[in-house]
């Protein structure tokens, strides 16, 4: 993170940076395992927006954090989660319309088939970020832009 810092903050003309953190696919002992990863995932996005924040490139940047499956709301009896269908998405920037959560919290009392119900198709989130922030909105092949209004 702290090198895409600084790659952002030379004036790169490089539009999209990506990086991953592995390690989540958590189906035993989840609650150290994934302490530890959430630590270290705060920490450096914390160290990358602070540095940002100081090169006065927050403004200029958009952070998209996104994992590839949701987890299942019950524990499993290893004291993991399985996969499940809903999962969270989270936006970092300074020109971001509106700060914190877009969504309703998931209703634990409404499940399909033991999954999270989602309320915003990631998809939607996707084409948001063409559309508003990059410009393209073609890329997803449907128009999701609609869904969520008013982002960036």
């Amino acid at each position: 993170m702290k090198q895409m810092a600084q790659l952002i903050c030379s004036g790169s003309e490089t539009q999209v940076y990506y990086t991953e953190q592995h390690g989540y696919d958590t189906h035993s002992s989840q609650k150290v395992k994934q302490h530890a990863l959430l630590h270290d995932f705060a920490s450096s996005i914390d160290a990358l927006l602070s540095e940002l924040k100081k090169q006065n490139q927050l403004d200029n940047t958009l952070v998209l954090v996104y994992s590839e499956f949701g987890r299942r709301v019950q524990e499993n009896a290893e004291k993991g989660t399985d996969h499940g269908t809903a999962n969270n998405m989270f936006l970092f920037g300074g020109k971001l319309n509106k700060n914190g959560v877009y969504n309703d919290p998931p209703n634990l009392a409404n499940l399909s088939e033991n999954n999270l119900k989602y309320s915003i198709d990631f998809r939607s989130v996707y084409s948001t970020v063409l559309d508003q922030w990059l410009g393209n909105s073609n890329v997803v092949g449907v128009d999701y832009k609609n869904q969520l209004t008013n982002l960036i």
